[in-house]
């Protein structure tokens, strides 16, 4: 199953419709996304405009990938999780968000190999397709708290040293 999810706060019909038109032409019909306010109708996914918290977290924990619009909060969702994801950065040009604060977020994660990357319909449909020729597979899983360095640099940050 394929958990997709585009956050609550603003539509992002391109990633939904993307999904919807890869799903109808290639995929086994098992995806569901959380689509938030948008006037789109999907015809090939199951879906849902929002969906709780709790069932979102256990979507993800679920799913064998998850498709998101590069949030860092679904991203670190999925990388605690160990659930693969593809994320696809809203544009802030095609009126998607206020700035493009997800792209810078989406080419560093992208640098570092941390997740899959798709900037256009074409490159999401591409991921999609590897994840469902090879079979998702679990990454390395980041754990829920900062680590001691990254804690031991923001005390001595704070306290002046």
């Amino acid at each position: 199953m394929i958990f997709a999810t585009v956050g609550t706060q603003l539509p992002f019909d391109r990633l939904v419709g993307a999904v919807d038109r890869w799903a109808a032409t290639r995929g086994d019909g098992a995806v569901f996304a959380q689509v938030g306010p948008t006037g789109l109708r999907p015809a090939a996914i199951a879906w849902e405009r929002f969906v709780s918290p709790a069932e979102c977290r256990e979507r993800m924990r679920a799913a064998d990938a998850i498709v998101a619009h590069a949030g860092m909060g679904t991203i670190l969702t999925a990388l605690e999780l160990g659930t693969p994801i593809v994320v696809m950065p809203r544009v802030a040009a095609l009126g998607e968000h206020r700035n493009d604060h997800q792209l810078a977020t989406a080419r560093r994660f992208a640098e570092q190999g941390s997740l899959a990357v798709a900037f256009d319909e074409t490159e999401l449909h591409s991921a999609l397709d590897a994840l469902h020729a090879e079979g998702a597979r679990a990454r390395r899983r980041i754990g829920r708290h900062a680590e001691g360095p990254l804690v031991e640099t923001l005390r001595a940050f704070i306290a002046g040293d």
